[in-house]
C-alpha cells in the first residue's frame, strides 16, 4: 500500500480526499469528485441537516448524488452563493484565512449611506472582535423609493455577521444581503431556491485557484482598501461550528 506514491506503514493517516493512496499500484478510497452550486433563499440552512427537521442547502440538491458538503457558511438570513462539494483541496483554498479567497457580496443598506462611511467600510470597522480587515467597496446607489443604498463590496476574511455587524456600527443596517461570488465562483442567473452542478471551466478554474493559492498565500496579494462614492467559512463536513462567512 502507498499514499502519494510511498510505501504506507502500520500506523500511517491518509486523507483519500487530498492524497494518492493505491493498492498494488491501483487507486483506492477515492469518491468521484462533484462540484455543486446552490442560491439559498433567506431561510435556508447552510448545513447538512438539521435536528429541528428545517430546510438546508443539500435539500436544494436533486436526489441520489454523492454525499455532498456546503464549503462555509451563509446566514439564515443571508442569500445568495453556497458551493457543495466533497473535494476537501478546494474547500480548503477558499475558506482558510492564510489563503484570502475573496468572497463578494451585493448589499442593501438603510438610508443614504454617505461617503464618509463607505470609506471607513473600505479601511475597516473597530468590533466587539478587532477592527475589520481592508475591504473592496464598489460604487454606491442611493434608491430614494426603498430609502436604501445598493453597492458591491469584496472581502477577504469571514468573521460572523461581520459585515451586518459592520454596518450596524455605521448607522446603516442591512436590509438585505447577497453573496454573489466566492473566489472564482459567481452565482450568476441562477433564481433563488436553484442549484446547478459546475461546468469543467467552472471546475478547472476552482482547481487552478487552489494550487495558485496554496503556491502564493496571501499578505502581498491583498486587495486595496477603498471606497465608491455614496448616492452592502468551517469546512465540508462540519455541521456545529460556528460559521466563519460574511453574513
Amino acid at each position: 500500500m502507498s499514499v502519494d506514491g510511498a510505501t504506507a506503514r502500520l500506523g500511517d493517516r491518509a486523507d483519500p480526499m487530498n492524497q494518492r493512496i493505491a493498492v498494488d499500484g491501483r487507486r483506492v478510497g477515492a469518491a468521484p469528485r462533484a462540484y455543486w452550486v446552490v442560491h439559498k433563499p433567506i431561510g435556508v440552512l447552510t448545513t447538512t441537516r438539521d435536528p429541528q427537521g428545517r430546510r438546508t442547502v443539500v435539500d436544494l440538491l436533486p436526489p441520489g448524488l454523492l454525499r455532498l458538503f456546503p464549503v462555509g457558511r451563509l446566514d439564515y438570513d443571508t442569500e445568495g452563493l453556497v458551493l457543495l462539494t466533497n473535494d476537501g483541496e478546494v474547500a480548503h483554498a477558499l475558506l482558510h484565512p492564510s489563503l484570502g479567497a475573496e468572497r463578494e457580496y451585493r448589499v442593501a443598506a438603510r438610508g443614504r449611506v454617505p461617503a464618509s462611511a463607505l470609506s471607513r467600510l473600505a479601511a475597516g470597522v473597530p468590533l466587539d472582535d478587532g477592527p475589520t480587515a481592508p475591504a473592496r467597496v464598489g460604487p454606491a446607489r442611493f434608491d430614494a423609493r426603498g430609502g436604501v443604498t445598493h453597492f458591491a463590496l469584496t472581502l477577504r476574511e469571514g468573521r460572523k455577521r461581520q459585515i451586518r455587524r459592520a454596518l450596524d456600527v455605521l448607522g446603516h443596517p442591512v436590509v438585505r444581503l447577497v453573496r454573489v461570488r466566492m473566489g472564482p465562483l459567481r452565482l450568476g442567473r441562477l433564481p433563488a431556491g436553484g442549484a446547478r452542478p459546475l461546468s469543467q471551466s467552472e471546475i478547472a478554474a476552482l482547481r487552478r485557484d487552489a494550487r495558485r493559492r496554496r503556491a502564493h498565500p496571501t499578505g502581498r496579494d491583498r486587495p486595496q482598501a477603498r471606497a465608491g462614492a455614496a448616492e452592502s467559512d468551517p469546512g465540508p463536513g462540519s455541521n456545529s461550528r460556528k460559521s466563519r462567512g460574511n453574513r
